[in-house]
């Protein structure tokens, strides 16, 4: 009897544990399927750039990139449509009469990721941090102008400057370094220029995960003052070559392609005319050019910098590598900015012409060798290029070829972006490539960077030291960001820039675009006034 009821009371506990396992497998499932659809409805849009975002700090640069600080760090006003500057952080401002003087007027309705609050007092901390690492800043001139920060109230902010400078508001629309972190993001030591303890912005992304040289994941900011993105999330994943980038797009691994350089134009045109994807082309954002480092004894000789202009077939690269998408290019600067539009002879391609100013220069051709020779040197020149810039990569190869039917020895340098750019502000380079920086920073900021040796510059400074005129031509800089005058102004500039045209040390190419390639469930892909902002906000999966 014992054992009957024994194996009775086993075969109900056996019946219990099938019915628990039973019921357990369908919550799971049940769950399984109400997490499957939360994922569902969650809208993630995937994209990829060439190198880590770097740590996210606004007041500092490479290898933080521009788009990723503008997703979560905002500026007191915006620059709008047209060179409109908007409110942003600031509602609204006054200026003084004598143009020393600019009070803005914050929002009231803003507060940091963290829920932390945004007033007068957090905008001075950053003022002044920035400020403590002027010489890191100095290419902007506003950084060497500014001479007093004032929490007026709460919500009221003053900054006064030392002389009266017209491009104030434009500098203050720029993605970095005068843009806001919360307190909490503040180091012990509270220079942020050390890092930050955490990417702490207003803006309307929050960093959520991160992964270096691998991926980054941005989560909608909840708390965010503005219009609210679309998607929930943005994946940012990290593919330096650009045709792995074509191949993971292609595979639906990303959603969109956008920025400059970032595939080829071969790889632009296959994907255009497969008509499987919408794609689009900016209007024209910056100039792409070249710059010769006048400081190389070689390049001092303005011939040899005239005859490289001759040689260069623009229009060749445009039909060729860009199929037409781009326009030619004559001077540093599209005469569509203001101030730059300047009446000089381009430099035309002529070969004939090049092979003159060679044996002018003392580059003789020696029978039975390739390359020109002078005093028993082999002209020999290193253009260097980005190595994950697909078009620079192009046109560096084309030159090459073209420069070699000469007698000029090309040799191509490629670098990884962080050791092309401490390379090129070292002035280890014979050539490069480069482009002007588009608006709000054309021509005022550009040409305020060829004055300094600022380390968040750009390698001008350093490649125009060769040119009997950079001190004069220095002093103009300086005279035209600080002048009152708008006729005198027009002169300044117009001098500055035909100068700079004369002396042949820059060999513009064309006038570059951003692509934006993307499957045809996205919508909301618009090109934004900086060319280096990617438009995540605006951007819907349908």
């Amino acid at each position: 009897m014992f054992v009957k009821q024994s194996n009775l009371f086993r075969s109900f506990i056996g019946l219990l544990v099938i019915l628990a396992i039973f019921v357990t497998g369908c919550s799971n499932a049940a769950n399984d399927q109400d997490n499957a659809s939360d994922k569902d409805q969650a809208k993630v849009v995937t994209f990829s750039w060439s190198g880590d975002i770097g740590d996210l700090n606004p007041h500092t640069y490479f290898p933080n990139q521009w788009f990723s600080q503008a997703m979560v760090y905002e500026s007191l006003v915006y620059y709008g449509e047209g060179g409109e500057i908007k409110p942003w952080l600031a509602e609204s401002w006054d200026i003084s009469k004598d143009g020393k003087e600019y009070v803005f007027h914050l929002r009231e309705d803003v507060t940091f990721s963290d829920g932390s609050p945004f007033n007068a007092a957090i905008v001075k901390k950053n003022f002044d941090t920035v400020l403590a690492n002027a010489p890191q800043h100095e290419w902007m001139e506003l950084i060497n102008q500014i001479k007093v920060t004032e929490a007026v109230d709460e919500f009221t902010f003053k900054l006064t400057l030392h002389n009266p400078y017209y491009p104030t508001l434009q500098e203050l629309t720029y993605i970095r370094p005068l843009r806001f972190v919360g307190e909490a993001a503040f180091p012990d030591s509270q220079n942020t220029f050390e890092g930050l303890k955490e990417p702490i912005g207003t803006g309307p992304w929050v960093l959520s995960e991160y992964k270096k040289n691998e991926e980054a994941v941005f989560t909608r900011n909840e708390k965010y003052w503005g219009t609210k993105p679309k998607v929930d999330k943005v994946v940012v994943k990290v593919i330096p070559d650009g045709e792995s980038r074509v191949l993971a797009f292609e595979k639906e691994e990303i959603d969109f392609i956008f920025g400059n350089g970032v595939i080829s134009q071969d790889s632009f045109q296959f994907l255009k005319e497969s008509g499987k994807y919408e794609t689009k082309l900016s209007e024209p954002t910056a100039t792409r050019a070249m710059l010769f480092n006048t400081n190389r004894e070689a390049l001092k000789d303005i011939k040899l910098r005239l005859a490289l202009q001759h040689a260069f077939n623009k229009q060749a690269v445009i039909d060729h590598i860009f199929y037409g998408t781009e326009k030619k290019a004559d001077t540093l600067f599209a005469p569509t900015i203001p101030y730059t539009k300047i009446d000089v002879k381009p430099y035309e391609y002529d070969a004939e012409k090049a092979k003159q100013l060679l044996d002018e220069a003392g580059w003789k051709q020696v029978e039975g060798k390739p390359f020109r020779k002078k005093d028993g040197e082999t002209l020999q020149l290193e253009l260097m290029f980005i190595s994950t810039d697909n078009i620079q990569k192009a046109i560096a190869e084309y030159a090459q070829g073209e420069f070699r039917k000469l007698g000029i020895d090309i040799k191509l340098i490629s670098k990884e972006e962080e050791n092309f750019w401490t390379t090129a502000n070292e002035g280890g380079f014979d050539l490069l490539f480069t482009a002007s920086w588009g608006v709000p920073f054309d021509p005022h900021s550009y040409l305020s960077a060829i004055t300094t040796a600022s380390e968040g510059g750009s390698p001008d400074h350093k490649a125009l030291l060769g040119l009997p005129v950079k001190k004069e031509l220095d002093g103009k800089i300086k005279e035209v960001l600080l002048s009152t005058d708008e006729v005198k102004r027009n002169m300044l500039y117009k001098d500055i820039l035909t100068t700079l045209h004369e002396q042949a040390a820059y060999l513009p190419i064309s006038y570059q675009s951003n692509a934006a390639v993307y499957h045809k469930d996205l919508s909301g892909v618009n090109f934004l006034p900086q060319e280096y902002e990617v438009p995540f906000t605006s951007i819907d999966v349908n």
